[in-house]
C-alpha cells in the first residue's frame, strides 16, 4: 500500500456518510481500503488522521483561472459594464505567457482550498492544458465559442476549433483522463445559431462535454425573447446544444419551462453565488430547480468576478441564499450544498465513477482538512461544520489520483514564486498597458 491515512474523521458523500476513526488506504492512485479497521497490509508512508476530516475533493464545475490576473482590476460594475469597457479590453493584451502565469497561480490557489477538479472556459487552451497536466489537478477544459461576424464565420477555421483540435490530439485523456476536452459556447448573446449548431455538432461526434453561459442576468435572458422570441435554454436547447452532457453556468433567470428542459436533457446548472451577488446578477432559483428534478453544482467563476477560489465560501452561501429567499430554513440542507460541491460536480464532468466520494476502487482524489482549530470546535455535526464553517484555509491536504499535490503549507507540483514573478513581471505590465 502507497499511503494510509489513520484515524480520521471520513465524510464518503457515499453510504454510510461519515465513518469516524477510519482508515484510508491507498494504493496507485485509487482507494483500496475504507474502515474503521486497519488494514493488515502495510504502507509506505502513514498519515496521522486525529483531529482531521478527509471529504471528497471539491469540484469547481465554472472556473476562468487565468483571470487570477484580473483579481480585483474592475470592482462594482454590472456585468456588461464589466466585460465590454474593463475586461475584454484588458483579456485582449494576454498572450500564452500570460495565461500560463495566471493559470498556475489561479490552480496553486484552488489547490490550497481544496479544489481537485475544475471545469475551465478560457483561451490559449493548450496552454491551459499544459499548466493543469504540470500541476497534478483534473480538469475539463474548453474555449468558449464567441462570435458575432454571422457573414464570414467558418467554424474550421475558427481559433478555438483550432485549439480544440490541437487540444484532442494532444492533451485529451491524457494521465488516464485526467486532462479532458469539453467544447463551449460562450453565450446565446455572443455568437449564433450556427456557432452552437457547428460546436454541437463537434461535441457530438468526439464524445465531449459541452460548457455554455446561460441567462445570467436579466438583460441578456430578455434581449434573447426579442431576437429569437425563446429563452437561452430553449434556443440552445432547439440547436442541439445539450445533446451532450453539459454544463449551463449560472441559470439566474431560468423559467419553469427551462428547468423542465434543463431536467429532461441532464444539463447541470453550474451554480456561482459568489459572483453573481458581486456583480449584482440575481439569485439563482436553486431549490426550485432541485425540486423540478435539475442537478446543480457549484463553481467560484473567474477570480475578477469573485475574488477568490475558495469553494468553501460557495458552499456556505449555496445554502444560505436558498434558505433567505424561501423563507425557509430547510431549504438546502448542509448535506445537499455539500454534494453539490462533489457528487454532482463529478457528474457534470462525466467522472462519476472515479471522483465526488470516498469510495474503495475509486480515485483518490481526497482533502484533508484540520479541524484542531478553535472556530471549527465543538463539532456537533462535522456536516453541519463542513458546510456552515470550514474555509479553505483550513484545507492541509489536497490529493489527486493518490498524488499529494498541496500538504501542510508545501505545494508539491507548482513553483508558486515562479508563477507570481511572471504574474507580476509579464502579465501585469501588459494589462495595465490595456488601461493606458
Amino acid at each position: 500500500m502507497d499511503l494510509l491515512i489513520k484515524d480520521v474523521t471520513a465524510v464518503t458523500m457515499d453510504e454510510p456518510q461519515v465513518v469516524e476513526h477510519c482508515h484510508i488506504g491507498i494504493e496507485n492512485g485509487r482507494i483500496v481500503w475504507l474502515s474503521p479497521e486497519a488494514p493488515q497490509q502495510p504502507a509506505r508512508r502513514v498519515i496521522q488522521g486525529r483531529g482531521k476530516v478527509a471529504m471528497p475533493g471539491l469540484i469547481n464545475t465554472h472556473t476562468h483561472m487565468p483571470m487570477t490576473l484580473l483579481r480585483g482590476y474592475a470592482d462594482d460594475y454590472t456585468l456588461q459594464e464589466w466585460l465590454t469597457q474593463h475586461i475584454f479590453p484588458a483579456e485582449d493584451r494576454l498572450d500564452a505567457r500570460c495565461i500560463k502565469a495566471g493559470m498556475l497561480l489561479g490552480l496553486a490557489e484552488a489547490i490550497r482550498f481544496g479544489t481537485t477538479s475544475i471545469s475551465e472556459m478560457y483561451f490559449q487552451l493548450p496552454t491551459m492544458a499544459e499548466a493543469c497536466l504540470e500541476a497534478g489537478i483534473k480538469a475539463n477544459l474548453c474555449n468558449a465559442a464567441t462570435c458575432f461576424d454571422q457573414a464570414h464565420y467558418d467554424f474550421d477555421k475558427a481559433g478555438e476549433t483550432r485549439e480544440m483540435r490541437e487540444v484532442l490530439e494532444r492533451f485529451h485523456g491524457a494521465d488516464g483522463g485526467r486532462i479532458r476536452l469539453d467544447a463551449g459556447i460562450h453565450a446565446e448573446y455572443t455568437s449564433f445559431d450556427q456557432v452552437w449548431r457547428s460546436n454541437a455538432a463537434f461535441a457530438k461526434e468526439h464524445g465531449l462535454n459541452m460548457q455554455v453561459h446561460v441567462s445570467e442576468t436579466r438583460k441578456e435572458h430578455e434581449e434573447c425573447l426579442g431576437r429569437w422570441g425563446a429563452t437561452p435554454v430553449q434556443i440552445l436547447a432547439e440547436n442541439g446544444v445539450f445533446d451532450t452532457r453539459a454544463i449551463a453556468a449560472h441559470c439566474v433567470w431560468v423559467t419553469p419551462e427551462d428547468m423542465e428542459i434543463l431536467a429532461e436533457k441532464q444539463v447541470t446548472v453550474a451554480h456561482n453565488p459568489v459572483s453573481n451577488l458581486k456583480l449584482a446578477s440575481g439569485i439563482a432559483p436553486v431549490a426550485e430547480m432541485r425540486r423540478r428534478g435539475v442537478r446543480v453544482a457549484l463553481g467560484t467563476d473567474g477570480v475578477a468576478s469573485n475574488n477568490s477560489h475558495d469553494l468553501f465560501e460557495e458552499i456556505k452561501l449555496c445554502a444560505l441564499l436558498q434558505k433567505g429567499v424561501s423563507g425557509d430554513p430547510c431549504q438546502m440542507p448542509a448535506p445537499d450544498a455539500l454534494a453539490c460541491a462533489t457528487v454532482q460536480g463529478a457528474f457534470a464532468q462525466g467522472r462519476e465513477e472515479e471522483c465526488g466520494r470516498l469510495r474503495t476502487g475509486m480515485d483518490a482524489d481526497l482533502i484533508l482538512l484540520d479541524f484542531d482549530k478553535p472556530w471549527l470546535q465543538p463539532v456537533h455535526s462535522v456536516i453541519s461544520s463542513l458546510c456552515y464553517t470550514a474555509r479553505g484555509q483550513d484545507v492541509c491536504l489536497t490529493m489527486v489520483k493518490g498524488k499529494i499535490l498541496y500538504e501542510n503549507g508545501a505545494f508539491h507540483t507548482i513553483d508558486v514564486e515562479k508563477a507570481r514573478r511572471e504574474v507580476e513581471g509579464y502579465a501585469l505590465p501588459r494589462i495595465l498597458g490595456a488601461h493606458a
